[in-house]
């Protein structure tokens, strides 16, 4: 890949990401802190680890096809995995500064 294809890639990825929310919760995934891993391999395939808030989440069995949408709509990319994790387990501690002033939690 040329030299400024992955960080081009890895911005919009993030954006994409940016745009699925958690039905429950009103900020986006990334800010909350639920993508652990953005992986773009040479062939353009990108590797997700994700959680969610609770392993109990009643989108759980969307939510991987939502953030699997929403990176396949990114050009240039070629295939998504998303792997559903849940160790580290998910705690308030890795929400943004953006996800608590959403979620008015400081």
């Amino acid at each position: 890949m040329p030299e400024g294809e992955v960080e081009r890639l890895g911005d919009e990825i993030v954006a994409a990401l940016k745009t699925v929310y958690d039905p429950e919760i009103p900020a986006d995934i990334y800010e909350l802190g639920l993508i652990y891993r953005v992986d773009i391999g040479d062939d353009r395939h990108v590797t997700i680890d994700m959680t969610l808030t609770a392993p109990g989440c009643p989108v759980a069995g969307e939510m991987p096809g939502w953030v699997e949408n929403a990176v396949m709509a990114v050009g240039g990319v070629q295939g998504v995995t998303v792997n559903m994790v849940f160790d580290p387990p998910w705690d308030q501690s890795r929400m943004s500064d953006e996800a608590r002033v959403a979620l008015d939690m400081w």
